[in-house]
């Protein structure tokens, strides 16, 4: 029965995803009186996301350290997660500086360039979050939005219900009966999915319109390409089966409803409840994807690493600048750090790709192009990101191995 039920949900969000691309692109301007009502629509069902997404994250993240049972486990499962998420991360970005390369993608295109105002990030900026890991006000992190800060907060109090074993059962409860009510919330929400991602996918298309995506076509089928093989090859062959020892074909249809709401919302982070949910039916344990999901959408940004390489590539033959190899090897690095703080929300990469244009020595008026195809990639990556967060779950299900008998 939860089979059918899940097989359902996935094909009714795979409808919703082919009808809003379909309504956005090929809405005839008569119609335009209903854009105000889906673009409110899909506002709803991403602020019903949202609302549970810290909460969730923050019980489940307690509940799981407290489940592993030890500071030493909590470590173990923590540092493979940070390792994973950066080797491929590196992998990624050095992916996706030689394949435009070898292909001479932008070579003999025309760029019409616009003028835009967007700051760019700098790598102080790692510094200082590195620097505000602990935050000075708890409150604050949950107010402002700042996963990385609410994650090591949940790790503190985690490890130290550890340490206090009984004496903080009464709060370990309190949490529990959250995290509960969290996933009970977002299993609601799943059944609004469909609509969810029909109104996120078509307001997107219809802003972007058919000339845009026409007009960069070629660059955007080989970048889709470059996801498509990732996915299959590193993520699926190699993590999934190579790693976890679980079925590939398994592992892609029972990701499916996740995949396809990262895709239609272009956000990791509002993608996480379904993601856990994912993992759940692949019977991952709550001990390990409690802190691998949150931590993989916040610092697993592996299809951004190859995204930003892309264009970066793409624009410099566009635009006559020479790619040297100190170039790459100066992208690569700096796109590794600069993906791993990237937020995992629409448009999160648009600074990021600021930064590395002008590090790369690129025209200022490059952005406006990117801009304006940004969120047709963004989609893409988003769904490899989540795609690359459940797939390291996976993995870890068998190469973290827990010991069941309960803590002393």
């Amino acid at each position: 029965m939860k089979k059918n039920k899940s097989t359902r949900i996935t094909l009714w969000i795979f409808i919703g995803l082919v009808l809003g691309i379909l309504c956005g692109l090929f809405m005839p301007g008569r119609y335009e009186w209903a854009l105000p009502f889906i673009e409110l629509v899909s506002s709803l069902y991403m602020n019903a996301l949202r609302m549970m997404i810290y909460p969730l994250v923050f019980c489940s993240l307690i509940v799981g350290i407290k489940g592993i049972g030890s500071v030493s486990k909590t470590g173990k499962i923590g540092l493979q997660t940070v390792l994973f998420f950066v080797g491929t991360t590196l992998f990624a970005s050095l992916l996706g500086l030689f394949l435009p390369e070898a292909l001479g993608l932008g070579k003999g295109v025309e760029i019409q360039m616009m003028e835009t105002t967007v700051e760019a990030t700098r790598f102080t900026s790692l510094l200082d979050t590195v620097k505000n890991l602990i935050p000075a006000n708890p409150i604050a992190s949950f107010v402002n939005g700042d996963m990385l800060q609410v994650l090591v907060f949940a790790i503190i109090v985690g490890i130290t219900c550890l340490a206090l074993k009984e004496k903080a059962a009464p709060f370990v409860k309190v949490v529990e009966a959250v995290n509960d009510i969290s996933i009970k919330i977002i299993s609601v929400v799943m059944y609004f999915t469909p609509i969810g991602v029909f109104c996120s996918i078509s307001s997107v298309m219809y802003a972007n319109g058919l000339d845009t995506i026409l007009a960069l076509g070629g660059v955007l089928l080989a970048l889709y390409i470059t996801f498509v093989l990732y996915v299959l090859i590193v993520y699926g062959l190699v993590v999934v089966r190579g790693m976890g020892k679980y079925p590939v074909g398994q592992f892609f249809r029972k990701v499916l409803p996740a995949a396809l709401n990262a895709f239609g919302t272009c956000s990791s982070s509002a993608t996480l409840p379904i993601s856990k949910r994912c993992a759940d039916d692949m019977e991952v344990p709550n001990e390990i994807s409690s802190l691998a999901l949150p931590l993989g959408a916040t610092i697993n940004m592996d299809a951004v690493s190859i995204l930003m390489s892309f264009m970066i590539v793409f624009f410099a033959n566009a635009c006559g600048v020479e790619v040297t190899l100190g170039m790459m090897i100066t992208v690569m690095l700096s796109n590794t750090l600069l993906s791993i703080g990237c937020p995992g929300v629409p448009g999160g990469a648009i600074a990021c790709f600021a930064a590395l244009s002008t590090i790369a020595g690129l025209p200022a008026g490059i952005m406006g192009v990117y801009i304006s195809i940004n969120t047709l990639c963004d989609m893409g990556a988003t769904c490899c990101n989540v795609l690359g967060d459940v797939a390291c779950a996976v993995a870890m299900k068998n190469t973290c191995k827990l010991d069941k008998k309960p803590a002393k």
